[in-house]
């Protein structure tokens, strides 16, 4: 066994934060990323990076944090309750990307490290992460691509790998009381410690490299796609799922919360706007409709043709 090095990881996160920022800033074209660097008082601190109101990206955010306590938040213990009162670390870098056009999609991703150390023993260390994709207007060739870049970042470490995160995206990104995904999924991985540090941050890093490549040919093909009310109504509906499932179920968001996190920074995967219906339905054979109806399963989509 060989074991962690909380400098390396932090030295990672950093670049990776400022490459993720570079790319998506090309892409928008008009504007870039503000930085707001802030403390803990608890403990850490922690800089985020936010865009609005560009050509592309009407509110997006990539947040570093590194941020330490003298005891787990019960987000944290739920299923490791030996570690309960033990002192911690975290880092991570975390961003949630809201594009203005309808038919660009909204994405999530996240690659995050915690280590605790509890009275008279090893410390405790474990990675965890992922992406998924939320699209309001459905395209079989976007969901297709996105996981095939899934796939390809886990193949190194497995053949079943991908299909284990895949799953477990699948189900952590579902809104139970709806009844349905939030999207199309991707990957989800918690608690990874195979006992081989630099094997297990190097998925991370996998993982976290892999984000832009797969979700910058989806924002730069359909960026320019002509829209209307119509659709914009839809998005900013379908917005509203997005709302409930962070603040209802994400562990990211109850985690800073309850450990005292900064409030902006935890919130800022909020959308700039959303709304709410009463029982809207879509339209039958709707594109609207299209998108519970086909999209939001949870599909093989490895086993589906993209088209032409």
């Amino acid at each position: 066994m060989n074991g962690p090095d909380s400098a390396a990881v932090k030295k990672y996160l950093l670049s990776l934060q400022s490459s993720i920022c570079e790319r998506l800033a090309a892409i928008d074209g008009t504007e870039s990323f503000r930085t707001d660097s802030w403390d803990r008082p608890a403990g850490g601190g922690g800089v985020s990076r936010v865009i609005e109101n560009g050509r592309v990206f009407e509110k997006g955010g990539v947040n570093f944090s590194h941020v330490t306590g003298d005891q787990m938040p019960p987000s944290a213990t739920a299923h490791r309750p030996d570690l309960a009162g033990a002192p911690w670390e975290a880092m991570g870098v975390s961003l949630v990307l809201h594009p203005l056009n309808p038919y660009v999609p909204t994405s999530h991703a996240n690659v995050r490290f915690f280590i605790a150390t509890p009275a008279n023993a090893e410390p405790v260390w474990w990675f965890g992460g992922g992406f998924d994709l939320t699209p309001y207007y459905g395209f079989k060739e976007d969901c297709v691509g996105w996981h095939k870049v899934a796939k390809q970042a886990c193949a190194p470490f497995g053949d079943d790998v991908y299909p284990r995160y895949k799953r477990w995206c699948d189900e952590y990104f579902h809104i139970r009381h709806r009844q349905e995904p939030r999207g199309v999924g991707g990957l989800f991985y918690d608690d990874l410690n195979t006992g081989n540090f630099q094997q297990d941050f190097a998925f991370m890093q996998s993982v976290g490299d892999s984000f832009v490549e797969a979700y910058a040919p989806i924002v730069e093909r359909r960026l320019d796609t002509p829209y209307g009310e119509r659709e914009r109504d839809f998005q900013l509906y379908r917005r509203g799922r997005y709302v409930e499932f962070n603040l209802v179920y994400d562990r990211g968001t109850l985690f800073g919360l309850q450990s005292g996190g900064r409030t902006e920074s935890i919130l800022m995967s909020m959308p700039p706007m959303a709304r709410w219906d009463y029982d809207r339905q879509a339209e039958p054979g709707s594109p609207e409709a299209e998108l519970t109806d086909y999209f939001l399963q949870d599909r093989d989509w490895l086993a589906e043709e993209a088209p032409e």
